[in-house]
């Protein structure tokens, strides 16, 4: 018998959803205590819905539970940035070639790069950029795939997150972006793919340069 996944109550998923957004915007920075009481009065709500929403959040890799120091915002460092990045370099490529190969329309993500040029601060720049990313491997034709990718999406955001915060590079990126898209909208999966690869693998590089990616299978 399958089971059922159970649906997040609203609350929670209201909680979830602006902790996750003040993480990844840069408002709640890594190592910060995140506590229950102080959430519940900023939110208006229970602790009962904000203890839930951190739950989940731990369970993607967003923040960490411990028994000693409480709830914080998960740290970056190199070996995070490399696990991350090393799933996407791996998965994240491939995905782009099978949308391409499948002429799948990347109209979404044409729309998410537009939002990014046109965004007037770095968190409505992030929030754009996680769904070029996204549109690009989501209509692969593997929901697998896509849900994969999905499961690492909200930790590279975090780690794009800090990097930016370090040593602002979106102008680059913005230029490699709109170079993997000339790619795929020209029909070009296997040239978009490497794009791909060297964008991802070419960022943390440069702002985690000890992360040491591997880079086989990159031309």
């Amino acid at each position: 018998m399958t089971s059922v996944p159970t649906p997040i109550p609203s609350r929670t998923q209201y909680v979830l959803e602006g902790i996750k957004h003040r993480i990844l915007t840069g408002q709640l920075t890594p190592g910060q205590a995140l506590v229950e009481t102080e959430l519940a009065a900023q939110f208006g709500v229970s602790k009962t819905p904000v203890r839930e929403a951190l739950k989940t959040l731990a369970g993607t890799g967003l923040v960490v539970m411990s028994q000693y120091k409480g709830v914080t915002v998960r740290l970056v460092d190199a070996d995070m940035a490399r696990e991350v990045y090393d799933v996407r370099l791996l998965l994240e490529p491939e995905a782009l070639r099978r949308a391409v190969q499948r002429g799948a329309s990347l109209d979404v993500a044409r729309e998410a790069l537009t939002r990014a040029d046109e965004a007037t601060d770095t968190a409505e720049r992030s929030l754009a950029n996680r769904e070029f990313h996204r549109a690009l491997y989501l209509p692969c034709g593997n929901p697998l795939l896509g849900r994969m990718l999905d499961e690492v999406r909200d930790q590279a955001a975090l780690v794009s997150a800090v990097a930016w915060a370090a040593s602002p590079s979106w102008e680059r990126e913005a230029g490699e972006h709109r170079e993997i898209l000339r790619l795929a909208l020209d029909g070009d999966a296997d040239g978009a793919a490497r794009a791909l690869h060297a964008h991802i693998a070419s960022f943390v590089q440069r702002a985690f340069p000890q992360a040491g990616l591997e880079q086989e299978g990159q031309e």
